[in-house]
């Protein structure tokens, strides 16, 4: 009763001297970017601090933010020496398949902010935005990597990280493409592949990292059409037909299975392709070439690439 009572003399006499009481404190103001692939904006009540990763895009961005994510689905290319390392294994892993991802597991690490791929985690958006805004990405060209950075460094407050890993980017990029001129590689003929369980396929123009290839190297290795499986389905006929003297081949072997290199190293096919003859058929880590899409991972790609090509 006394603290009311004096709380209420002072409205008085403030009212008297002809001021009014200090507005309350401001909330703090929301943040909203436009999403890169044209599908409208992405509006948050606060710049994110907790953001949960199911593409190794957003892994990529956030490390070159210089942040971390509060989860992901790509543990093996956070703990890579070249982005946290030892630190990569602090990050709790989001269990489930790609695109069937343990919703519970995602609502534990209480995330402002859930960014998924397009195409892949959009089924995921009911269950997901009961407690966090999803936001699913799209990316077909490194440009669109780019453009992605820029608006994660614009919604969490790192627009001059941002910037520097962009010039950093841009700078390896046409310091890349004037390398392979001088080493004669931007004609050579390169493919980029996938396969297990029995099964190859190509990495596309249409696709991220074909698109990111094709800057730099002959890359004669066009989308097929149709959805994903036949866009990608060229059989080692069509792969000998167009001749590759270099091949970059991503190994997804589960449960102990062989490498794409060793299942069809007695292959009669296969045996014909003139980077097989020439021994120049090399396996790269998956984690990198197949998850990163952006442009730490790139950077990294580009630098393996042109070293081996060239060797």
């Amino acid at each position: 009763m006394i603290r009311a009572f004096a709380v209420a003399a002072a409205l008085t006499l403030v009212a008297a001297c002809g001021s009014t009481p200090a507005p309350p404190a401001r909330q703090a103001a929301s943040v909203s970017v436009a999403d890169p692939a044209g599908g409208g904006r992405v509006t948050l009540p606060k710049a994110p601090e907790r953001i949960v990763c199911l593409t190794g895009l957003c892994d990529d961005i956030l490390v070159e933010l210089g942040l971390m994510p509060v989860a992901t689905t790509t543990p093996k290319l956070l703990s890579r020496p070249d982005y946290l390392g030892a630190r990569g294994a602090e990050v709790p892993v989001v269990p489930g398949g790609f695109g069937s991802e343990d919703v519970a597991a995602i609502a534990r690490a209480r995330p402002d902010l859930v960014i998924g791929l397009a195409g892949v985690h959009d089924q995921l958006r009911a269950a997901v935005e009961k407690f966090a805004p999803l936001w699913v990405v799209r990316v077909k060209s490194y440009e669109d990597s780019i453009a992605y950075l820029r608006a994660v460094g614009a919604l969490t407050g790192r627009a001059g990280q941002q910037a520097q890993a962009e010039r950093v980017f841009r700078t390896k990029v046409a310091d890349g493409k004037a390398a392979a001129r001088a080493k004669g590689l931007a004609g050579v003929p390169v493919l980029a592949m996938y396969g297990g369980s029995g099964s190859v396929g190509v990495n596309t123009t249409d696709d991220v990292l074909g698109h990111f290839l094709s800057q730099f190297f002959g890359y004669p290795w066009p989308s097929k059409g149709g959805g994903f499986e036949t866009a990608q389905a060229y059989s080692l006929e069509e792969i000998l037909a167009k001749g590759p003297q270099v091949i970059f081949v991503q190994s997804f072997s589960f449960g102990g299975g062989k490498a794409v290199t060793e299942t069809y190293r007695e292959h009669p096919v296969w045996r014909r392709i003139p980077a097989v003859e020439a021994g120049r058929v090399f396996e790269v880590r998956p984690e990198l070439w197949a998850s990163g899409r952006g442009t730490r991972a790139f950077g990294l790609i580009l630098d393996e690439a042109l070293s081996k090509a060239a060797g």
